[in-house]
């Protein structure tokens, strides 16, 4: 009987180490498939952040100000905020291996953020599998996008969600990169973390003042006027807002707008009642969605950030929902070379984003009369496991 036990117990070890090991070398090996087919595309839009970077060190202007329809092509227009260019100057010291070795930066902040996440070690292995099949993640580690990085600031604040020093830092320095993770700070003072809040609003001006010692207060400027731009590009090529959607099914400029009008509001309203009702941990996911769906453009590797409530879902039993990322891959045929754009395969995006919204909201809703998933803790997110905080 006990030999009969121990060896059940060695098989299920042997299974678990075999799970670990396979999710991690079968993400690595993907991105590695990436990067090496990736060609003059590898880093191509670090070489926006490269070039404001340089731009800084010549002492000329950061943004473009000729700013219209080249919105975010790259080589060309900067369109985040002036410290993140500060931040870049150090890479420029790595030369040519820069934009590759920048790459390979962001996967690790994503590995790095998926340790970080206050769920089941065997949650996090399932985050790992769904990962290395993720094409918004596999995109953005290619092109050199900041969501990876993102992702690790998000991670960072939900473990550390009643720590104002960890919410309140990675909300500001989330805020100087892309100005969607700044929206910490408003959940932290929804939720009543107020010296989260204090923390946020200090450390940013602190880091924003020390910046515009580099780029000048004209750039603060040009940068306003940029986002106001943002707004207009609801007819550029690679968006996929729900704007877009609808411009490319026909609709005029003004109807455009106005459906992109209707998807914001629509996600003010969830993010509004997430923090009136919701538990901490389940407004604070449904922010991270928010977060993405007031921004003008949407891009199709924002929904990296996807990852985090997925996990917050799967952790709470609702296994079917790490599924849900696949859905990424569709748009990969929204905007094909030399063939006119998909209206349905760009609308899989904003869908995904609304969808995993609504779960988000109707999970709040049951964890709120108590009736959390199978095997799953209803408050869970703030403090993981001793012992547990690298453990994937």
């Amino acid at each position: 009987m006990i030999a009969a036990e121990s060896s059940a117990r060695y098989r299920q070890q042997l299974a678990v180490t075999f799970l670990r090991i396979g999710s991690l070398a079968l993400l690595l090996l993907m991105l590695g498939l990436v990067l090496a087919s990736a060609g003059n595309t590898l880093g191509y839009d670090y070489t926006c952040y490269q070039g404001a970077a340089r731009h800084l060190i010549d002492a000329r202007p950061i943004y473009d100000n000729a700013f219209s329809i080249s919105v975010g092509t790259c080589p060309g227009t900067y369109t985040y905020p002036p410290p993140f260019a500060v931040a870049i100057v150090p890479w420029l010291l790595l030369g040519e291996a820069a934009a590759g070795l920048w790459c390979v930066a962001m996967a690790a902040c994503f590995v790095a953020g998926v340790a970080l996440l206050p769920v089941r070690r065997d949650v996090r292995w399932v985050v790992i599998a769904v990962a290395a099949f993720d094409w918004p993640l596999l995109y953005a580690v290619k092109l050199g996008q900041v969501e990876p990085l993102l992702f690790l600031g998000f991670a960072a604040a939900w473990r550390g969600m009643d720590r104002p020093g960890v919410v309140g830092v990675v909300s500001a320095m989330g805020a100087l990169v892309k100005v969607q993770p700044g929206l910490l700070g408003a959940w932290a003072l929804a939720t009543r973390r107020y010296r989260a809040a204090g923390v946020a609003l200090a450390v940013g001006l602190a880091l924003a003042g020390a910046a515009t010692l580099f780029t000048g207060l004209g750039a603060w400027a040009t940068y306003a006027d940029l986002v106001r731009g943002l707004s207009g590009t609801l007819s550029a090529a690679h968006n996929f807002a729900p704007g877009a959607v609808a411009h490319l099914v026909g609709a005029s400029d003004g109807a455009a707008t106005a459906v992109q009008l209707a998807s914001v509001a629509l996600a003010v309203v969830a993010l509004l009642a997430a923090w009136r009702w919701a538990s901490p941990v389940a407004s604070l996911q449904v922010t991270i969605v928010a977060s993405q769906l007031l921004s003008a453009p949407l891009r199709d590797h924002y929904a990296v950030l996807l990852l985090l409530p997925v996990a917050w879902l799967v952790d709470r039993g609702r296994w079917w929902v790490a599924l849900v990322p696949l859905v990424g891959w569709i748009s990969l045929f929204g905007y094909v070379k030399d063939e006119p754009p998909s209206w349905p395969a760009v609308a899989s995006i904003p869908a995904m984003f609304f969808g995993v919204l609504a779960l988000l909201l109707l999970e709040a809703y049951w964890e709120r009369r108590g009736q959390p998933g199978s095997g799953a803790q209803a408050g869970r997110g703030a403090a993981p496991k001793h012992g547990d905080m690298l453990g994937l």
